[in-house]
């Protein structure tokens, strides 16, 4: 055999993974293998492998006689809507795809190509977690990628696709990175399985429920987004990745078409209720505005008393943070906090500018948000926002009351543009309460002091229950009609363009993690 056709059979054996009957278990629990995922992932053509020959070192406990070409790991760059990415995919098919200290040399090598080159990260995990054979080597292998994931964080887009088990240590690395992707049925991640679970706790419990994809989109917040295949969760990262920027340097694509249909102007003013206290969808106002079927949902299932994701105006991306009258009346609690702040965290990293839609009565109350932090929780949300250095416009739908008015990317807060429509009310709480705290005394003295009260309310609410309070003090700088409201905000952020503000110069700063 000659030398070139002995590099197309060690090439033939690197891409057999770990033989064609794992493969066929593979396929079989309704997962695609490490290879067919890149090149799902890739534009078609464009994937060029890095390390197809590499193996362990290891010869303990029969290692020695358990060597494959890539060691359990696909790892490579290639290109995704024409842009530059960097991916590793782990091969279950191999050793379960055990992480050993080659393997993650493997990923250690694309991520440091990914931070010197300027290029998003993508890994596609599906491991039984670290090679125990090797014993503490895997474990700093681990700590190898962990560094790299906090170094790249903030400098490059990383996305984490679970697309198998994840445990133990192995979760720590895509919980690092910026956005999770989970498939239903096949991927699940914990730090302690279910057994371990049991002997501990005395629960029983399954994998699915514990770590499943559905558990931590609704329970946790660790999952971004769900796909019922992994098909779909590939498609889902091609898609997220025409919202982002290559890194930090750079803006966000730019897509040289978009669609708006006009009609959605004519509606826009007829989503808020006459009734203050009737709830209603805050997703229609954001799809009032923004270019057609360009909203991107983050955390959909998570927090839902508050609506993250990223969109277009004329084809911009923007990031969306809005409170959610339909779910809790739109109040911030613990988790709509958490959830806010490290979506416009993302956003404030990658220039991509925060647009905000305010309909918040407030924070949470009640004994176990408090005892659980809500004062620590809400202030990383009040923190994110004010470090925030991105173009930001607040538009204020309906009520914006006490420090969650403040918290909501307020102009105090350094918001650059502040809106509010007609039916905006903005003071320090509801009517109904102040005029309780205000009037106390007169209404115990009145003879009537139901209907003295719903006087003091019906006065407290013509005076405050409005926007031209703020408006006069300058709060907001204009009161618009909704149906004004997407030509206003394409103004305002062309305004912003070019808007340059620099942090105190400093370390870090101590966000109240």
């Amino acid at each position: 055999m000659d030398k070139n056709q002995a590099l197309i059979e060690k090439r033939k054996n690197s891409t057999a993974g770990g033989g064609e009957a794992r493969i066929e278990r593979q396929h079989g629990q309704g997962k695609l293998t490490a290879r067919e995922r890149v090149e799902l992932l890739l534009d078609e053509g464009t994937f060029q492998e890095i390390g197809m020959f590499v193996e362990h070192q290891s010869n303990s406990f029969g290692l020695d006689k358990m060597k494959y070409p890539g060691d359990g790991v696909v790892t490579g760059f290639g290109n995704v809507h024409g842009r530059l990415v960097y991916v590793f995919s782990q091969d279950f098919t191999v050793m379960g795809g055990s992480l050993s200290k080659t393997h993650a040399d493997k990923i250690c090598r694309v991520m440091d190509l990914a931070m010197k080159n300027g290029a998003p990260m993508i890994g596609l995990n599906d491991s039984g977690g670290a090679r125990i054979q090797e014993g503490v080597v895997s474990l700093a292998g681990y700590a190898d990628i962990f560094y790299r994931n906090t170094r790249a964080s903030g400098v490059i887009p990383q996305i984490s696709v679970v697309m198998g088990p994840c445990a133990g240590g192995a979760v720590y690395s895509p919980a690092l990175t910026d956005f999770i992707v989970m498939v239903e049925e096949t991927s699940y991640m914990f730090v302690t399985g279910p057994n371990v679970v049991k002997t501990v706790t005395h629960e029983e419990v399954s994998s699915e429920d514990l770590g499943g994809a559905k558990a931590h989109a609704e329970k946790s917040g660790v999952n971004h987004f769900t796909a019922s295949n992994d098909v779909e969760a590939l498609k889902k990262v091609r898609d997220l990745l025409t919202y982002m920027p290559q890194n930090t340097d750079e803006l966000p694509p730019r897509p040289t078409r978009f669609e708006y249909n006009e009609a959605k102007l004519k509606t826009i003013g007829s989503i808020v209720p006459d009734n203050p206290n009737t709830p209603y969808d805050i997703r229609k106002v954001i799809t009032g505005v923004i270019d057609d079927d360009s909203f991107r949902e983050v955390h959909e299932d998570y927090a839902k008393n508050i609506v993250v994701g990223f969109a277009r105006l004329e084809g911009r991306t923007i990031g969306i943070v809005a409170n959610q009258p339909a779910a809790l009346a739109g109040v911030l609690d613990i988790d709509a906090s958490r959830k806010g702040a490290r979506f416009v965290r993302f956003c404030d990293a990658f220039n991509i500018p925060l647009l905000v839609f305010e309909d918040v009565p407030g924070f949470l109350p009640g004994t176990d948000q408090e005892w659980r932090g809500i004062i620590s929780h809400g202030a990383k949300l009040l923190y994110a926002f004010s470090e925030a250095t991105v173009p930001r416009i607040t538009v204020i739908t309906r009520k914006a009351y006490g420090g969650a008015f403040d918290v909501m990317n307020s102009k105090s807060i350094g918001a650059d543009l502040n809106y509010a429509w007609p039916t905006a009310e903005i003071a320090v709480m509801g009517a109904k309460g102040a005029a309780e705290i205000i009037f106390k005394r007169e209404i115990a003295a009145a003879e009537n002091p139901e209907e003295r009260w719903l006087e003091k309310e019906a006065e407290y609410a013509e005076m405050f229950a409005n926007p031209y309070r703020a408006a006069e003090r300058g709060i907001v700088d204009d009161v618009i009609l909704p149906e004004e409201t997407r030509d206003k905000l394409i103004a305002g952020f062309k305004m912003l363009e070019n808007k340059h503000e620099e942090l105190p110069r400093k370390k870090h700063g101590n966000i109240p993690l």
